[in-house]
């Protein structure tokens, strides 16, 4: 069966912009190199205003626009909903999609609080019953090293975990002149660089070791307290006319974990990083073993093997670039890498396949609400001078319970 002849999928994504640009290609993308039991259409695509929306639609290549995502989410030629909003819709989207009878794949971190994860949570496990599928965007796992870090630790490799370290550094807002945006807005984003990029490290963690976090010791700092309000920016309250608008978010956030294996954790996520783009940085230490990983050099995983001869041992380089490596043999010949938008076509991959196997896709909803509430922990955490912090709902395993 060829790709024109698999059943039809009409996908509906709310939301446009950056963070549309890459699932929107990614759709179109993915029938054409991956073998797929369904045929995704770009059926519609949903914004505030017409114009920008129709012609985001003509570059993405959308068949058609709605300015009204309750009329998107129910129209019967649509079967799944992609939610690409900033946090604060995500769970009014996403309940009325899965209560409409469609799927949802929806950005991370799921909501902007964990009531909200919650509602969205068992709102997707009563959709399931009815063989409605709900998956949460942690598009990080779908590259290939990572995913083969993770084969790798499930296969024993590093032998028992003891020890991670993750970080995640950018630097888009060093500067003090960066203008305000809805990342800046906790009414809009929730949280700032704990919830925009410290969830990806979180989700990472717990997806390659296989383990939860189960408590926290936590800080979170503000370093610019207000910023420049561009002209014609209108996305936060009360900055309308003025020159410059508070920052609500954090700038920064690090703290210190345990894991339900036992083993331990520092995490770090900042957007004050100079010279770090996008640096997801992670390294697992295991009694046999390491890994280590870094986005900005992408298609490369070291191993250590402590297994090994003293006189042979070293850090491996792995180009996961090998048809054998996870997602890669669709792609190019060996040694020719893969990029950040890859990663998105590999989410549509897992995900369509998923649903027409009646299967859940991971993340689930339910793994959405699991990072939502290490987040909640820190921010709870750092909120009462770095306390111990168990994290609700977790095999918690910490030196003593919170007070």
């Amino acid at each position: 069966m060829t790709i024109d002849d698999a059943p039809r999928l009409g996908v509906g994504m709310v939301g446009h912009a950056f963070m549309g640009t890459a699932p929107s290609q990614a759709w179109g993308v993915a029938p054409r190199f991956f073998d797929l039991p369904l045929r995704p259409e770009l059926t519609v695509l949903g914004g505030r205003s017409a114009e920008r929306t129709a012609e985001a639609a003509r570059t993405l290549g959308w068949a058609d626009v709605e300015t009204d995502w309750t009329r998107l989410v129910t129209r019967d030629d649509v079967d799944l909903v992609d939610v690409v909003t900033p946090g604060d819709s995500h769970a009014e989207i996403a309940v009325a999609a899965l209560e409409a009878g469609k799927h949802v794949l929806c950005e991370k971190p799921l909501a902007n609080s964990v009531a909200e994860a919650e509602l969205m949570a068992a709102a997707a496990r009563r959709a399931s019953a009815a063989g409605v599928r709900a998956m949460v965007g942690f598009t990080y796992r779908r590259v290939p090293a990572v995913a083969l870090a993770a084969h790798l630790v499930a296969e024993g490799r590093i032998g028992a975990v003891r020890q991670v370290r993750a970080q995640y550094l950018q630097d888009w807002i060093a500067d003090p002149e960066a203008p305000l945006s809805w990342r800046l807005d906790k009414a809009k984003a929730g949280s700032g660089s704990l919830g925009d990029i410290g969830a990806h490290i979180v989700d990472l963690v717990q997806f390659i070791t296989g383990e939860a976090v189960t408590g926290v010791s936590a800080l979170l700092e503000t370093f610019v307290t207000e910023r420049p309000v561009a002209d014609g920016f209108a996305g936060l309250s009360g900055t309308a006319g003025a020159g410059r608008g508070p920052v609500t978010v954090d700038d920064a956030a690090i703290f210190l974990a345990r894991l339900s294996g036992g083993g331990i954790g520092t995490f770090e996520a900042t957007r004050f990083a100079w010279g770090r783009k996008n640096a997801i940085r992670l390294e697992i230490n295991g009694t046999t073993g390491s890994l280590a990983f870094d986005f900005e050099d992408m298609n490369v995983l070291q191993l250590f093997d402590a297994t090994e001869p003293a006189r042979e041992a070293g850090y491996r380089r792995i180009l996961v670039t090998e048809p054998d490596h996870p997602y890669v043999a669709a792609w190019w010949p060996a040694g020719h890498g893969l990029g950040y938008e890859h990663a998105f076509t590999h989410q549509v991959v897992d995900l369509v396949r998923a649903l027409a196997a009646g299967e859940q896709p991971t993340p689930s909803f339910d793994d959405g609400l699991a990072v939502q509430r290490v987040l909640d922990a820190v921010e709870r955490s750092a909120a009462a001078e770095s306390r111990w912090t168990t994290v609700a709902g977790s095999p918690a395993e910490t030196p003593e319970e919170e007070s």
